[in-house]
């Protein structure tokens, strides 16, 4: 058979792109040639400290059997270039955004309490094309389950395609959040996944939006995508005196923001952005964790229970999430784009991408990475 382009990882500070042996599409599988593939953070810190989420040395995934090395990539959009036999609810030539989650369906598996009751992304089966399967985004193309494609609606280029899924991340952390609107919000932490929240809260009503942000780049990122005000949380006491207990993101609430925050966002995932969401959200709020933390955290319950604050949690999203923010985004709502910094092939995907997130993180936002050119691909 042919072979392809893709990007694998090997081991911790080993990815390359090299020649790879294309899958076959089986009869519920769709190919989809690749045309914008977003480098996650997640993707960053396998480069960094990994496998975690791919297959340790020696071992294959349970689910999937996938095996070391793994093509990497999860935030992908591509047009639908064959389909299998059984397949009649998409059709070649759609362009369409990847959900890269796996679940019981994928698996041939009859489904599970936790996928019948709408909450596939946190199957006991769960995997994850570009981390712990066969396939993913940073190739020339990717053989998925039929039920992972969703189509792009039109108006929603490819470009703007391939942030579907961070942007689907930060749908699903709202709806299961319970958000209303007219309710206030902060966001610790303007990385992608921070900016998708601000968009996603400012285009369904939230009335006020905080944003606490250290780099000069994502801050005005944040101010453009309609943040109400924009915090560094690491600047002095006016007083210069009183450093350890001074919060920069409390002290800027004040007139903004009355008793507190109705939802925290925490996209950052450290102590001390832990221990600002407690000094922000009002009593009887939600503080919501977004990121995923390297580290433990050292958490007081009382801080919880004297303000009756609710603790909560989110993982990946659902194909409905993906759905949502299409809609959003075809209605033009959100100016999504603009998170792109910029576009570099996939064979300087690891100098121009991973190492450029590394060494240059504060000047970037979102890099996607784009396996071929094409004069219909944008």
């Amino acid at each position: 058979m042919a072979n392809i382009r893709a990007l694998r990882f090997h081991a911790k500070n080993d990815v390359r792109v090299e020649d790879v042996t294309i899958q076959a599409c089986g009869n519920d599988d769709v190919r989809v040639k690749i045309a914008y593939c977003g480098i996650c953070g997640t993707d960053v810190h396998e480069y960094l400290g990994g496998p975690i989420f791919p297959p340790q040395p020696g071992q294959s995934n349970p689910h999937t059997g996938a095996e070391l090395p793994v093509v990497m990539g999860h935030e992908m959009s591509g047009t639908i270039v064959e389909v299998g036999s059984n397949i009649s609810q998409v059709k070649v030539g759609q362009n369409v955004a990847i959900n890269p989650s796996m679940d019981d369906r994928h698996h041939g598996k009859e489904r599970c309490v936790t996928c019948e009751s709408g909450r596939p992304n946190i199957c006991k089966n769960w995997a994850c094309y570009g981390l712990s399967a066969h396939g993913g985004g940073f190739a020339d193309e990717i053989v998925v389950r039929a039920v992972s494609c969703i189509p792009l609606p039109k108006g929603v280029s490819l470009k703007v395609g391939a942030l579907a899924e961070p942007l689907a991340v930060a749908s699903h952390m709202i709806r299961i959040s319970g958000f209303k609107k007219g309710q206030d919000a902060v966001i610790l932490g303007a990385g992608p996944i921070g900016l998708s929240l601000l968009l996603l809260l400012k285009s369904r009503g939230a009335r006020k939006v905080i944003i606490s942000e250290v780099t000069e780049l994502r801050s005005r990122q944040a101010e453009k995508f309609g943040a109400d005000l924009v915090v560094n949380p690491l600047a002095k006491s006016p007083d210069g005196d009183n450093f350890d207990t001074w919060n920069p993101v409390l002290d800027a609430m004040h007139g903004i923001i009355v008793d507190g925050a109705d939802i925290v966002f925490d996209a950052t995932g450290i102590q001390s952005t832990m221990d600002t969401a407690m000094a922000v959200v009002k009593p009887g709020g939600i503080v919501f964790n977004v990121a995923i933390h390297e580290k433990p955290l050292l958490i007081n319950p009382n801080s919880f229970s004297f303000k009756e604050v609710k603790l909560m949690g989110g993982i990946c999203y659902t194909n409905e999430d993906f759905e949502d923010v299409l809609e959003d985004l075809a209605s033009g709502k959100m100016a999504a784009e603009d998170m792109i910094t910029s576009i570099v092939p996939l064979e300087k995907a690891i100098q121009g991408g991973f190492l450029e997130l590394i060494h240059n993180r504060a000047e970037h936002v979102k890099i996607l990475i784009q396996p071929s050119k094409s004069a219909h691909q944008v």
